[in-house]
Parts: C-alpha cells; structure tokens; sequence
C-alpha cells in the first residue's frame, strides 16, 4: 500500500492511532490526527506529531475535517458508527482500521488469534512459538503494539503474530490472515455491538477473506466457534481439552498431541505445561495449533510449553503474605474469564471483583463464587449489581463488602480478612474504565499495594 501524496485523516489519539499516524507521515502522506477529547484529557505527548509535520485537530469532530482526504483510519476505541465515518463514505472516502492499514503493510505471513477470553494468553505464547522458526516476528495488535509497527518489524522473511479484537475487525476489508484462530464466543462488548449474534458475526470477520489455501483454527469445545467451520473456506484444524478428535489438537493420555493428516504428533504432558488451569490447556492447544500449520517443530513447541510462565495481569503471582498467596488477574474484565481464574483455585478465595460494569449476566459466575469464595470484596460502578446478584445466588450477605472507588481499601480489606490456607485473588470480572485507565493499571496498582503491604516502610 503506498500512501505518498495521499491525504489521511486517523482518528483516535490512542497508541495505534499515533502510531499509524507517524507511519504514514514517514510513507509520504499529509496526515491528520483527530480525537474528540481535549489535549488535557490525553495521556500522550502530541507535541512530537506536530514537529513532525502531522496536523492535530481536538475536540468536537466536524466534516470539514475531511475536506480532500482519501483514506480515514480508525483507532481501535473509536467505534465504526460514529457520524464522522458515515459523512466519509458518502463522500467515498475509504474508511479502516489500523488492522487493516497494517495488513496491507505486512510483506510477511500473518497469523491472527481472536476470542472473548484467551487472547493475551495465546497470542504472546504463539509469539515465542514462532521465534524458533523466524529471526524476525512482530507480535502486537489488541496485545499493546501497534500491529502497523509490527508487520514493519517482521519484514520479508519472519511472520507477524496478531491480537485481534472485535473492535479493531469492525473496520476491516481486505483483512486476510493466513492462519486465523478462534478461541470462543462469549457475551462481551455487547453495548457496542448490540448482541451477541452480531458480537460473533464481527469476530468471525477474521476468517471471511480465508481461501482454501489458508487455515482456519477453531476450539471444538465451544458450540459457536465450532459452527465457524460450516462457513469457512480455510481448511479447518480444531482443538479440544474434552475430545479425543479425529484429527485436530486434543490431549491424548495426558499428552497434547495433534493428528494431521493421519499422522500423530505428541508433545508434552498437560504436567509440562508451564502455565496452570484448564483454561490455559485450550490456549497451548490454540497457540501450537497455530505454530504447526506454520511449520514449527513439535520438539521446539514442547520446550516453549514448559518454560513459558504466562502473561502479566492473568492469574499472575504477586507475593506471599502471612502465608496468603496473592494473584493479579486485572485482566479479568468479563464473568467467563474471572470464572476461569476462579476454577483455578479449589476453594478458600478472597475475591475482589467489580468495576465498570458491562451488565453481562453474573449467574453462572455468582454460583461459582457461593461455591469457592469465602469473603467477596466489591469496588467501582458494578458494586451494587454484583451484591445484588451475590446475594440472589444464595451468597451470604455478611461474607460481602464494599470499599467503594478504593483499591487500596480493597487489598487492605483483603489483608485483614486473610488467612491460611486462603488465597487473595483480584479477578474483576469488569472492566476498568470507572477507576483506571485500563486493566493493565489497575493490575499494576493493585501489586503495587500488595507489595507495600508485604514491605511496609518503616
């Protein structure tokens, strides 16, 4: 793609949005950097931009803005039906995302991991998957780096490994991945989307462009995903934890193995596995799915499996207190993931759930916190709602408590409450945005609170 002596708009003063905005500045266009917010209401410095040459416009978003412009680039936050874009393709002006920009960049193969839980976990580990294949592999998208800069950093001859979320497929076109994978399909970002069916239909974006010469991955165990494979032109390989498949990658006497084309290839045992829970077992499963149809050898995957200890913010270990583990699952932000951390431990937790509130449905992870949490610590906007579910779901109304907008409130609570053999778990099972910027934040500050707890100055 060859943006010299083009005019683009990029909306969205986030780090795909500054980023696709310097890369196109670099590729010869005249570039506009929008966002709806004022200057003080962004995190970012914008002053390296304007040196540089790149127009910043803030605040509210006029047509005038696309006077002359021929392509419009979305950030992944900026939804696609905001009327800016609408006011664009009447005026025929071609409108994707930074994905999409960045696809038509790549000169490399690109490997593709979406899913409403998993992502993370799947894609940074297929990333090291492939670096025993490829010098080069750039790994970004929805993981934190721009996939723009990454398909640069992959060059001709190494790959690029992306995170994809709905958001960032909603502005796609051309998006053709060689090796897709789904991971499930669960209630998620339904506000923005409308419902569930068509939360799916934008994941399945991912795979639409597919040909009989790219590959399709696709969890078994999930009935949604598993339907993809009916509206697929990629040749198919599944995956389960709870099926012995015909062909596919499944565990075989607690092997992972995968049977391709009638031959079978072991692994290593689920005991080798590094990271812990049957939910990260599905996501080994997906990442050496993935990295086997792009030619990774069996015997390097398994030395991956059994060193790679997982992601920051997901179910990871802060520190021991008092005996007391304490765990960092920030990047929890939805019920099906907080489930899955939940069912990591046997019993004895002290959760801290809450946040802002994405009113998914709590039930079924409500009676799994009756079943396996003794004392449950509530903050930000989803307070009230998970009480109220709590205690419709047969919790104890005493063995609840609120610390309001106050994590440090909460891990102090947590503290007091402590004791062996409990362990103290920050799964939200919400998203963010009522108290932090993000999840990564809130991880962040609440193991910054643990730590001082575990070393108080003196």
């Amino acid at each position: 793609m060859d943006f010299a002596n083009k005019k683009l708009v990029v909306i969205g003063a986030g780090i795909s949005g500054i980023a696709a905005a310097k890369l196109a500045k670099k590729s010869g266009a005249t570039v506009c950097l929008s966002d709806a917010k004022e200057e003080t209401a962004i995190k970012y410095d914008l002053e390296e931009l304007r040196a540089s040459g790149i127009e910043v416009v803030l605040g509210p978003q006029t047509e005038e803005v696309l006077v002359g412009v021929d392509y419009l680039i979305l950030s992944p936050a900026v939804p696609i039906s905001i009327p800016l874009v609408t006011k664009a393709r009447e005026r025929g002006i071609e409108v994707m995302s930074e994905v999409e920009m960045a696809y038509r960049l790549a000169r490399a193969p690109l490997y593709a991991v979406t899913g409403t839980n998993g992502k993370t976990t799947t894609t940074t580990l297929l990333g090291l998957l492939m670096k025993t294949l490829h010098e080069n592999v750039g790994v970004g998208g929805n993981i934190g780096q721009p996939l723009c800069e990454e398909v640069l950093r992959a060059g001709t001859d190494g790959c690029t490994v992306a995170e994809i979320s709905s958001y960032q497929l909603e502005g796609v076109s051309t998006f053709c991945p060689h090796i897709a994978a789904v991971l499930n399909v669960t209630p998620d970002h339904i506000a923005r989307h409308g419902s569930l069916d068509i939360y799916q239909a934008v994941k399945e974006r991912i795979f639409a462009r597919q040909t009989k010469d790219d590959y399709l991955v696709l969890n078994y165990d999930d009935s949604r995903t598993r339907s993809m494979a009916e509206r697929a032109n990629a040749k198919v390989l599944f995956f389960s934890r709870k099926e012995a498949l015909a062909e596919g990658a499944f565990i075989k006497d607690d092997w992972l193995v995968i049977v391709w084309k009638q031959q079978l290839y072991r692994i290593c045992s689920v005991e080798e596995v590094r990271i812990k829970g049957a939910h990260n077992i599905e996501n080994a499963l997906a990442a050496v799915a993935v990295a086997f149809l792009a030619g990774v050898d069996m015997a390097a995957a398994a030395g991956v499996l059994k060193s790679f200890a997982g992601v920051e913010h997901r179910i990871e270990p802060v520190t021991v207190i008092d005996q007391v583990p304490y765990y960092n699952d920030s990047k929890a932000t939805n019920p099906e993931s907080a489930i899955k951390a939940l069912e990591t431990f046997p019993e004895h937790i002290i959760l801290i759930a809450g946040g802002y509130d994405k009113h998914t449905d709590l039930t079924e992870f409500m009676q799994l916190v009756k079943q396996r949490v003794d004392k449950l610590i509530l903050v930000g906007d989803a307070a009230a709602r998970f009480k109220a579910a709590a205690l419709e779901n047969g919790f104890a109304a005493e063995n609840i408590l609120e610390t309001g907008y106050s994590m440090a409130d909460a891990v102090a609570a947590a503290k007091s409450l402590a004791a062996f053999p409990q362990v103290v778990l920050l799964s939200p099972a919400c998203a963010s945005y009522d108290m932090f910027e993000g999840y990564e934040e809130r991880g962040r500050v609440f193991k910054e609170l643990v730590n001082q707890l575990a070393s108080p100055i003196l």
